[in-house]
């Protein structure tokens, strides 16, 4: 049996058919798919060990906490953290990146005068927090292009102007990994190092990053690194935030309620140690036990020899796929290190229509600005076609893709 065929078998979904055609799944940048450990942990918690945690000594509470801590502790391995302490369980990326943002704001880091700087690559996520905290601050954005374009289309990150905006007044540099249009890795431990020459912190969202690479945070020295559960075989509604210990400590806490407290009266409050000081509320402990075996699973996947070789034959593939449809463009075409991710237009055919085609011919695509608008609307029109792929895609799929792309274009220059 194929890797890609063994890995396939451990998730039910991709058995399933849509319109009468074998399901082939390319919006894996959006949503990845769940493999059966992880439903099966979803459906034990709802119907075993249902109880909130942290807050009862019966037994229920007990089981639901120690699975809940599980999903910390994986998070922590995962991203070789120093220690569970600097894991902040959270809804997704959003919420992560919204935390430091507004706990830096709120804590007098930010201030009038001062700049975020960001890429042009980023996600909506990582571009309208800080929008806010400058609003509220008097700080402003600084924006370093990338490489993208007819002319130049590496999608790499213009390293000059990054070391020149770093200069002037930066007081946090908030990156992506691996941009969710381009999927172009950029040199995030160059990144850091630079930023940490000035004494700048910098927060890396990782929502595709983690997906597709092996991510060391002590080993990278960033200060901060997001992702969402959910890009990576867990449940929506989970994230984490990996902090620093020494930021976390000293950052003052981004909501209160339950569970982030030490004691409470009306004289004054004194919060809980970290991570806890910024887990207010009831936690979605489902889904944050999900991470557990969500994390493991993508570790084994990793381990396996020949994962690497698989990613490397899909992008030829699905390169090939690509370029044997006339007048199309692809985004960060030449890429000196991409992950399994294509944003790409046709000409002549608009990507919402070739999107709901290819739905009809079994093809999942994403099609939009894909919550990158400023970096689309540059190099896309404001609309682009997405094929994002995960271990369990095939080569088959890609031919497959192929085909009904063909198609689809030759129906819609008609």
């Amino acid at each position: 049996m194929s890797f890609s065929a063994r890995i396939r078998a451990d998730f039910p979904i991709l058995r399933r058919t849509v319109e009468g055609r074998p399901l082939v799944y390319f919006d894996n940048a959006a949503t990845s798919q769940r493999p059966e450990a992880v439903v099966e942990m979803q459906q034990r918690l709802c119907r075993e060990h249902n109880a909130n945690i942290h807050r009862a000594v019966h037994t229920l509470s007990y089981e639901a906490t120690e699975a809940y801590e599980a999903g910390r502790k994986a998070a922590q391995r995962f991203l070789n953290a120093a220690s569970p302490d600097e894991i902040v369980m959270t809804s997704g990326a959003t919420m992560s990146i919204n935390l430091v943002a507004n706990c830096l704001a709120w804590g007098g880091f930010i201030g009038r005068g001062d700049a975020i700087l960001l890429t042009e690559a980023e996600h909506h996520s990582n571009i309208v927090p800080w929008q806010m905290v400058c609003q509220r601050t008097g700080a402003h954005l600084e924006v370093v292009p990338v490489d993208a374009g007819a002319e130049d289309n590496t999608g790499s990150v213009d390293m000059e102007a990054y070391r020149a905006a770093l200069r002037r007044g930066v007081k946090m540099v908030a990156i992506t990994h691996v941009s969710n249009i381009l999927g172009a890795v950029n040199p995030v431990a160059e990144m850091v190092a630079e930023a940490h020459t000035l004494g700048i912190p910098v927060l890396i969202d990782g929502a595709q990053g983690i997906v597709h690479r092996r991510v060391d945070v002590r080993a990278l020295d960033c200060d901060f690194y997001v992702f969402s559960g959910h890009k990576i075989y867990a449940p929506t509604g989970i994230g984490v935030l990996y902090g620093k210990r020494e930021w976390l400590e000293k950052l003052p806490p981004f909501m209160g309620g339950g569970d982030m407290v030490g004691r409470v009266s009306f004289e004054g409050t004194t919060y809980a140690d970290i991570p806890l000081k910024f887990e207010a509320g009831t936690a979605n402990f489902v889904a944050g036990a999900c991470l557990a075996p969500a994390l493991e699973y993508a570790s084994r996947v990793a381990a396996n020899p020949q994962a690497a070789e698989h990613e490397k034959t899909l992008v030829a593939a699905m390169n090939r796929a690509l370029a044997s449809v006339d007048g199309i463009f692809m985004a960060a075409a030449d890429a000196p290190d991409r992950v399994p991710l294509w944003s790409f237009t046709i000409e002549g055919v608009h990507p919402l229509d070739a999107a709901m085609l290819m739905d009809k011919m079994g093809v999942a695509l994403r099609s939009g600005h894909m919550c990158a608008e400023p970096i689309v609307d540059r190099i896309g029109g404001g609309s682009m076609l997405r094929a994002s792929l995960m271990p369990y895609n095939t080569v088959e799929e890609v031919e497959i893709f192929e085909r009904a792309l063909q198609r689809t274009v030759k129906i819609l220059r008609k």
